[in-house]
């Protein structure tokens, strides 16, 4: 029996479902059926079937196995290392058994985290996983720009304060220390104040900001945002608390961070990772670090970013966001 081109559930905007399907799959009325439990009172929603006949279009509509679903084109059960093909695909459901379709919790847990990362449809860079605009925040080797930053780092994790020009001079030799700073700060790697002296050195600021993390021994740091605050530990193979608060309520957020593993209070906290302008470029701590935060609840980002639609950007589960904060502070010190 032919699948329907389209099944609409409202209009055409909103978020888009898609079975991808071999034809005749017996699994397919299960997947509908669980999936209409979900979408029940859901009119933003459209749900669509494409047939897969051939290995080459289930590689172009990324179909691992029949039935997929993808929601607004990406399959939120793709595995790592599993390709497209037109094999009977099977799902473990919440006791770990193989099913010919993901479970009701299933399905309704990946429309729920699809729905909580509203990104901007024109800002193809959000979220930005590199920093610096994609460019990443290691600086280069050359004319003395790595040592004289990674001296920087290391002052604030062992002082909690950036060192002076006189202690970064013999790490700039031959170089130029403050035409060196200089030049980090061009990079957007550190901030400088009006009088040359360093203000920030990502993820570290020199100034009390409303992240305060914790080191073993008792020291203190304080974060330029959430993602830094969440990157420190990795990148300096210690764990860490980080202590701050939602930005809209003032309740607390505490984090324990060791390396890739985290655990969070309240469990519910999420992090917003939102820019001012057009792209979360240089200067980071303008344009960027105020926007990043730590938020007690989904309910809470969400209501904040409504009441602030000149800020671009969404809401990051806690993995992402401690994977985001490893992906660009872990190899800072390597």
């Amino acid at each position: 029996m032919p699948y329907p081109a389209f099944m609409p559930l409202s209009g055409s905007q909103g978020m888009r479902l898609t079975i991808l399907a071999l034809p005749g799959c017996p699994n397919v009325a299960a997947l509908d059926d669980r999936l209409a439990t979900v979408l029940n009172g859901r009119a933003e929603m459209s749900l669509s079937h494409q047939v897969i006949v051939d290995e080459r279009e289930a590689a172009r509509w990324g179909m691992r196995g029949s039935p997929t679903l993808l929601i607004d084109g990406t399959d939120p059960f793709a595995e790592a290392g599993q390709e497209p093909g037109l094999s009977c695909r099977r799902y473990r459901d919440d006791d770990g058994q193989l099913s010919g379709a993901p479970s009701v919790s299933q399905l309704r847990q990946a429309i729920e985290q699809a729905l909580a990362v509203p990104a901007s449809p024109n800002d193809r860079g959000w979220p930005d996983e590199l920093g610096r605009g994609g460019a990443g925040r290691v600086a280069p080797a050359e004319r003395g720009l790595r040592a004289v930053h990674q001296a920087v780092l290391r002052s604030f994790v062992s002082t909690g304060a950036p060192p002076g020009l006189a202690g970064l001079a013999q790490h700039a030799m031959p170089f130029d220390v403050a035409q060196v700073l200089a030049e980090l700060a061009d990079g957007d790697f550190v901030v400088l104040d009006d009088a040359g002296k360093i203000a920030a050195a990502y993820p570290f600021s020199a100034r009390p900001t409303t992240h305060r993390v914790r080191l073993p021994g008792g020291a203190t740091v304080f974060a330029m945002c959430a993602i830094d605050a969440l990157g420190m530990s990795a990148m300096i193979g210690v764990p860490v608390e980080i202590e701050s608060a939602d930005p809209s309520t003032g309740q607390a957020v505490t984090v324990h961070v060791d390396g890739f593993r985290s655990t969070w209070d309240p469990a519910t906290a999420v992090v917003f990772v939102g820019h001012a302008g057009g792209h979360c470029r240089a200067p980071s701590a303008s344009l960027c670090c105020g926007y990043m935060n730590f938020f007690a609840t989904r309910m809470a980002a969400r209501t904040w970013a409504a009441a602030h639609s000149d800020i671009s950007g969404g809401i990051l589960d806690q993995d992402r966001a401690l994977r985001m904060g490893i992906g660009i502070f872990g190899q800072l010190l390597s």
